[in-house]
Formats: C-alpha cells, structure tokens, sequence
C-alpha cells in the first residue's frame, strides 16, 4: 500500500491536460480559461457622468447657468461647456469637453433654462474618467474557471469567443451481478447501482462530461465487452471488481488490454483497493465497490485529476482547519477520512463509520482527515476536514 499523497502524485504523473477549443461567450461559464484574455478598449471609453445632474466647468452655492443642451447615454452633447454654462446630464453619459464636474440634480434649482446652485453642495465631481473599470490590454489571466461575473467582464471587453479546456470525456463502469440500475426489479440477492449516479453527479458538477456504460457482469466476456465501449475517454473509471477476491477481476482483464498499473491499494480508509494506470490513450482508474468508499475516493483522488484535466494545475483539494465539536479515538495505520457534520461549534464525526452506509455520508458536510496512528482527539483541538 502507499501513502494517499504518493497514489495523488502517481495520478498526476499519468494526467494530461485537455486540449483547447472555443465556445459562444454564453456557454463560456463554467468552463476553464484555457488562455489569457485582453480587452481591446477601456471601459468607460470617455470620461462618463456618474449620476444625474448638470456638466460645468465649476461652481459654487448661489451660482447660475444656463442650459445649453443635453447628454444622455448613447446620445452625447457635441459642444463643450464654457463658464456660466451647464449641460444636463445623465448617469452614464459623455461628459461634454470643458466641465470638470457635475452637480447632482438634488443641488440644483431650475428655472426654464437657467439653474440655480444650492446652498449645501456635494464635494464629489461624480465623474468617472476613461478607464476606470478597465484599459485597453487589460488581462483575465489563466487557467481559470469561469462564473457569470467573468462573463459580464468579457462582455464588456467585447470578447464574444472564448479559449476554453476541452470537457474530460469520462467512461462509468459498475462490475458486479449484484447490481441493477435504479428503477429496476432487483432479484433476491442484487442491490441498485449507487456509485456510478454519485459519481456522474460529481464529475458533471467538476466540468467533465461523464458517460454511464452498462454494468459489467463478473465475467471476463462481460467486461471485455463493456471496456469495448469506452471509445474516445479521456479517463476510465471502475467501480468493483478492483480488490483481491475471486471475482474480482478488473485487474486481470484490463492488463489483458494494455493497462500498464502504476500502483494498486491505498493506505486510507474507506477506500484502500484503488488502482490506476493507463489503457492506451486513456487513464483507467479503479475505485472500490464500497459505496462511501466509491465516493470519498472519487472527493480525495478523482476530483483532482479532473481539476488537473481542466489545466487548474496538479494538487489535492483544498482542506480547512476547524475545532473538534466532540472527541474522536484514537486512529489506525491507514489515514482516514471520517464522515462529519460541521455545526457552529466545529466538527463532530458521525458514529458510524461503515463503508457501506450512504446514509451517513449524505448527511455528513465534510469528511474528517486523520493520519495515521493519530491519537485520541478531544473537543476543541483543530482538525484538518475536506468540505463536501
């Protein structure tokens, strides 16, 4: 077995990024900036009133103007403003050449064509010059995963297709005569496939784009016919069939066709029959039939090779530090990764740590990480947690 931070550098060693391709700004969110992105213009492009009120050169309470015209967004006043003049103006519109302020509507009295300055006038000019958001050659930097504030930031740069990393194609196989899909009759002795939902969950929600292949029988010919559907993945994912018994036997057909293993079995709980490798142009990664096992197993090691897949560099997924809201004993040789709920007062790790009960881990909101042989914890000393 080896060390959980050992199986995460042996991942990344077999991870390639994804290519590169370009999509619509609309479909951009989500995504992965594959490439730095400039702005060919700045924004604003003039120097644009920030409120409602009136262009003039200066003014002090008690002055007066006369009117001369007005600017509106999209329809700027062509003139420029000289003393004892005012223009009106609008939120987001040109300053006219020659004011170097504008006096908000509240400040003002008018009278036809003539304004008035009140007593108790504003300080600020309320103008935003050229620039202020952003310049010319302004740069999004990459990698970076995208959201709808960077997408109104590029719509604004004028940016209407996006570099984005190509979406890992991942392949789910379920293995076992055990399992039937959801929705489906179960015999006396068969269970509905978990893992394989749980996992597509997870992917689609990473950025990859996950293809569920029918469950793989515990049979040579079963499995050698489903690994024959795997076509163009990127990455192969197992469920099953992946430890030691005697009808376990992904190992063995997945060498027959290519696999070159670059390790089997993890130092952590759940989830030590994990195994990797490549199988032609595709990473194969084996992961435990054990439900939670499955899943905490898809948290620590599938997502960041997704993340790495998607060009977001090659590391294990963020953890916090928090106070323990109960005691927890001692730990065993393997590190471990405990189902816990974070509360107002810290953490406190379910009592029921069996890798086969998916209740727990869908109440749990975080996943308690203890090395191995860690002692005895009590309530209030800081522990290392992976959210979920």
């Amino acid at each position: 077995m080896i060390p959980v931070a050992e199986a995460l550098d042996r991942l990344f060693a077999l991870t390639t990024p994804c290519g590169i391709e370009e999509v619509p700004l609309q479909e951009a969110s989500g995504r992965v900036l594959a490439a730095p992105l400039r702005s060919s213009r700045a924004q604003p492009p003039f120097p644009a009133s920030a409120m409602d009120g009136y262009a003039v050169v200066s003014g002090k309470p008690g002055d007066m103007f006369r009117v001369i015209g007005e600017s509106a967004a999209g329809h700027r006043f062509d003139g420029s403003v000289g003393a004892g003049e005012a223009v009106r103006i609008f939120t987001g519109a040109p300053v006219p050449a020659g004011a170097t302020r504008i006096i908000i509507q509240e400040d003002v009295i008018r009278d036809g064509d003539q304004i008035t300055l009140r007593d108790q006038l504003d300080s600020s000019t309320y103008i935003r010059p050229a620039g202020t958001d952003f310049g010319p050659d302004s740069e999004i930097p990459a990698p970076r995963l995208l959201g709808p504030n960077d997408i109104a930031l590029m719509a604004a740069m004028n940016i209407a297709r996006v570099p984005v990393r190509r979406r890992p194609i991942v392949a789910l196989i379920s293995t076992g005569d055990e399992l039937v899909m959801p929705g489906e009759q179960p015999g006396p002795d068969q269970i509905i496939v978990s893992n394989t939902f749980g996992l597509h969950a997870l992917l689609r929600d990473l950025g990859a784009e996950p293809r569920l292949l029918p469950i793989a029988r515990d049979n040579v010919d079963s499995l050698r016919i489903v690994f024959g559907l795997v076509e163009d993945a990127d990455l192969v994912i197992t469920i099953g069939g992946a430890s030691v018994g005697d009808h376990d036997l992904v190992a063995d057909v997945a060498a027959e066709l290519g696999m070159e293993q670059s390790f089997h079995k993890v130092a952590m709980r759940p989830g030590k029959p994990l195994m990797s490798g490549r199988m032609g142009s595709a990473m194969m990664m084996g992961l435990p039939g054990n439900p939670v096992s499955a899943m905490v197993c898809g948290h620590v090691f599938v997502a960041p090779v997704i993340r790495a897949m998607l060009g977001l560099g090659a590391a294990a997924m963020p953890t916090m530090q928090v106070p323990l809201a109960a005691p927890v004993g001692a730990n065993g040789p393997r590190e471990h990764y405990m189902r816990a709920v974070l509360g107002p007062d810290g953490l406190v790790a379910a009592e029921r740590q069996d890798s086969s009960l998916l209740s727990v881990l869908g109440a749990a909101n975080a996943l308690l990480i203890r090395p191995p042989h860690d002692p005895a914890r009590e309530t209030g000393e800081i522990m290392r947690y992976l959210p979920l």
